[in-house]
């Protein structure tokens, strides 16, 4: 595997773990229900918690990793080659889409928490028969951001080598057109053809030889 593989790789996995390890940390310190007061006149009052900068660095670093695996790998389209595999191909296809999918929604979720998380007084929503509630993170958001994110990064890095590996093995192999060139020539001797016209010897030559 090659250095710049090699170094892009770790740097995307770093990222994708400090993700995972500060949505996990946002899903502890996220508000709670019991956290939150209701003033008079029915008013929402929450309480600081760190899980707003927390869901904003996972997403940040979730981003980031994004970009550089994305970066790294160049164009999909533009790096289609016939001289791809076509299961090597479709592996790296459909790992871009999976990684693509599996961020939007990921980076959705942790945006949507750390938002939710950053809110101080609010009104109360009243659905009736005198109910107020006050908006608060579903548990599991932030959990379940982390997981996505984990996901996403593998399967980066799944796209990112599967193309490269792909692409570097099909320069490595030469033109597929001259399939004998660097290699050893094989080849017919080459035998002097005999002729086949009758031969003339001069009689005293011919008695010559009988007496010898």
């Amino acid at each position: 595997m090659e250095k710049k593989v090699v170094v892009v790789s770790s740097i995307v996995i770093f990222l994708g773990l400090l993700s995972a390890a500060t949505s996990f940390a946002a899903e502890a310190t996220r508000i709670k229900r019991s956290q939150v007061q209701v003033n008079p006149p029915y008013q929402c009052v929450y309480p600081q918690s760190p899980a707003v900068h927390l869901g904003l660095t996972a997403a940040m670093a979730l981003m980031v990793s994004q970009i550089i695996i994305n970066v790294a790998s160049g164009c999909i389209c533009c790096r289609r080659t016939p001289q791809i595999p076509n299961s090597k191909w479709r592996v790296a296809l459909l790992s871009f889409v999976l990684s693509w999918f599996t961020f939007v929604i990921a980076f959705l979720m942790l945006l949507t928490g750390a938002a939710l998380n950053d809110q101080r007084n609010k009104d109360s929503v009243y659905f009736g028969f005198g109910d107020y509630y006050c908006f608060v993170v579903r548990p599991g958001v932030f959990a379940g951001a982390a997981i996505l994110t984990l996901s996403s990064v593998a399967f980066g890095i799944v796209y990112y080598i599967t193309l490269t590996e792909g692409k570097n093995g099909s320069n490595s192999g030469g033109d597929s057109s001259y399939p004998n060139q660097g290699g050893i020539v094989m080849g017919q001797p080459q035998i002097p053809r005999q002729s086949q016209e009758p031969v003339f010897v001069h009689e005293d030559t011919y008695v010559r030889r009988q007496f010898t």
